[in-house]
């Protein structure tokens, strides 16, 4: 099962389309942290992280963890060993909290960009998360909450998402 983001409005899998939003700049073979764009290829996609404080865990075939208030994503380049990867908040690490104040990530999935042995610097928290307004994201990809729910139903752990 692929997810394929054929351009910056539209998200497939199988014959479901649904509108969606990417980075801000677009999207690009040669992804920089903080450039605003969305990494273009291939990539594994990882576990569903939610908000069990405002949502339910959802029906879906990928492994559930619940966000903590402590979880938070690297992307310092100053730490090298913890970049663009979870881990426990440290205020002195520059990093993307999961539990947000706003509704953007009650529930995410990490896309695997830069993931196994992460190049600092090459760009990092590339998620699929919630949007209300498709306005452009920093980088990540973005649905609507009733869309990102019928999504959980079709894909599964072995789900790749291509991005053109």
């Amino acid at each position: 099962m692929t997810i394929l983001v054929k351009n910056k409005h539209t998200l497939e899998i199988d014959e479901f389309k649904f509108r969606c939003c990417i980075g801000k700049k677009g999207s690009t073979k040669n992804k920089k942290e903080g450039d605003k764009k969305t990494p273009k290829g291939n990539f594994e996609i990882e576990k569903l992280y939610f908000r069990k404080d405002r949502k339910e865990k959802p029906s879906t075939l990928l492994k559930c963890v619940e966000i903590t208030k402590d979880m938070g994503w690297c992307h310092d380049v100053n730490f090298p060993k913890k970049y663009n990867k979870l881990f426990k908040i440290r205020n002195n690490i520059k990093h993307e909290k999961l539990n947000r104040h706003d509704f953007k990530y009650d529930f995410l999935i990490p896309i695997k960009y830069n993931f196994k042995k992460p190049i600092v610097g090459k760009g990092s928290c590339i998620f699929i998360h919630l949007t209300r307004d498709y306005k452009p994201t920093a980088g990540c990809i973005a649905l609507k909450e009733k869309d990102f729910l019928i999504m959980l139903k079709i894909i599964n752990r072995n789900s790749k998402i291509k991005i053109y």
